[in-house]
């Protein structure tokens, strides 16, 4: 009786189903929405691009994952992580390169270029190929460690000022006045820039801690965009098919970084994610769904941050302090307390699906 239970908990949370799960769920609804605003089936739609770069992502990737593994590309794991994680070495990493590009891709096709989907599409770009150099530095060096620290923030504020650069050029958006919940309007005037500068860079950096776990940040990826998408369709139609594209990339890839793992996506894929789920809502002022959408790789973040604080704050004379997490992403705290990979993915797909119903229903 005991083995059916355990053979029934493996299956009801296996990354098949989980894949399945989001896959129906995000067609399903974004068809909902497209059908309420009659645009079923057309080209300018929520659903089409997500089922296009769906399926071109899953056919691509049966085509590069091999070449990642004759180049040897595999993922460097930490020692210090959980020990479920070591099996997972030489998986192949740098994901990204195949699933961001198409996303991108296919939205500037789709959106005829339009000049906002060209800015976002170039900033999530930017960021991957910083993920890129990154990534290949941990795979020639064989460690963990890519570049350094202060270079790849030096490199991502570079980035993010080029960005509100152009932002401020083009005027696409309503600049020093950030639109809150309940109509209310927060003017900033020049400390715009700084804050538009923090979230570029503190989004991307969120999405790059929360990459972990075999489909977490794929499938979180999934559900922002499409979340993103779905509340910019009665006014950036434009940014709804990015958004749509890069939903339907993530998901696509989750076919192969789902649970066990075929491929990861690396800094090259996590650093995007975040540029870009950014960069859209910059331009569409849309900061305050942001900052709810993102609640998961808020709180990821922030598990970092209390940790290494609290760590100091305890140190003894020997050098060694107290830890509030078992470790920290948060997701590998739930790991070591005993929680299955996919119980934390599919915990976090409904969390994450919570917060975009409330931003949709508000």
């Amino acid at each position: 009786m005991q083995n059916k239970l355990t053979f029934n908990k493996y299956l009801i949370l296996s990354g098949e189903n989980l894949l399945l799960g989001l896959g129906l769920g995000l067609s399903s609804f974004a068809l909902i929405i497209d059908n309420i605003a009659n645009r079923v089936f057309s080209i300018v739609s929520l659903s089409f691009p997500l089922i296009l770069c769906g399926l071109v992502t899953v056919s691509l990737g049966y085509w590069v994952i091999p070449i990642l593994r004759k180049l040897r590309a595999g993922q460097i794991i930490r020692e210090d992580g959980p020990k479920a994680h070591l099996q997972k070495a030489g998986t192949p990493t740098m994901g990204g390169i195949f699933f961001v590009p198409v996303g991108v891709a296919i939205a500037l096709v789709l959106s005829r270029f339009h000049p906002n989907v060209i800015g976002v599409s170039l900033l999530t770009l930017g960021y991957s190929l910083i993920g890129l150099l990154d990534d290949w530095q941990i795979l020639q060096r064989n460690s963990n460690k890519g570049i350094s620290p202060k270079m790849k923030l030096a490199l991502q504020i570079g980035v993010a000022i080029l960005f509100c650069g152009w932002l401020a050029w083009s005027q696409t958006s309503t600049i020093s006045n950030i639109v809150l919940p309940f109509g209310l309007q927060l003017s900033l005037g020049l400390l715009f820039w700084p804050l538009a500068g923090f979230v570029l860079v503190a989004e991307s950096n969120a999405t790059n801690l929360t990459d972990g776990v075999d489909g977490l940040m794929g499938g979180l990826g999934a559900i922002a965009f499409f979340g993103l998408g779905a509340y910019l369709a009665p006014t950036s139609l434009e940014l709804m098919i990015f958004c749509g594209c890069m939903s339907g990339s993530c998901l696509g890839f989750v076919a192969h970084n789902r649970n066990p793992a075929r491929v990861f996506m690396g800094d090259t894929g996590s650093l995007a994610l975040g540029g870009g789920l950014a960069a859209v809502a910059l331009v569409s002022n849309t900061l305050w769904v942001l900052l709810i959408i993102s609640g998961i790789f808020l709180i990821e973040t922030l598990s970092v941050i209390a940790q290494v604080s609290y760590y100091k704050a305890t140190k003894r004379p020997d050098g060694v302090g107290k830890r509030l997490f078992k470790m920290a992403p948060f997701h590998h705290h739930l790991e070591l307390s005993g929680w299955l990979e996919t119980q934390v993915v599919g915990t976090f797909y409904l969390v994450g699906s919570i917060l975009v119903s409330f931003c949709l229903l508000n």
